[in-house]
């Protein structure tokens, strides 16, 4: 019965260590995340997208040059993530954009899904980049 108890107690143990790491590389990854989108390195910001989506829809050069054609002014992930599916998060975040051309700005609401990859500990966009374009 002992040994029963102490099992279970291992696996309880266990199971929290497991979460703990999935939690740290969720928050890891968000901060990284927005930390690119600030300062506008959209072309690294790709490489936070799961790299199936990227390979079955690469964004096209045109696409690429669309957000250079702005400047970040701001994110907001207001709430934060918000549990999902199992090993799914979504967070809804405000992206603040300046157009270099024409000095206006506006704000794009960018509606993020992320998926959690147990054997990689890795967490992955799965909605892709945010729609700039989007009015």
């Amino acid at each position: 019965m002992r040994r029963l108890l102490v099992l279970a107690l291992l696996t309880l143990l266990l199971a929290g260590c497991a979460s703990d790491r999935r939690n740290q590389a969720l928050t890891n990854t968000l901060n990284a995340y927005a930390g690119v989108v600030r300062w506008g390195d959209f072309g690294s910001a790709l490489q936070f997208v799961d790299p199936k989506l990227r390979a079955e829809h690469p964004p096209s050069a045109l696409q690429m040059a669309r957000y250079e054609q702005f400047r970040v002014t701001g994110y907001d992930d207001g709430q934060g993530p918000a549990p999902g599916a199992e090993n799914e998060v979504h967070q809804v975040v405000a992206i603040s954009l300046v157009n270099n051309n024409t000095q206006a700005e506006r704000t794009v609401i960018d509606r993020q899904t992320w998926h959690y990859d147990p054997a990689t500990n890795h967490w992955w966009l799965v909605s892709g980049l945010p729609d700039i374009t989007a009015q």
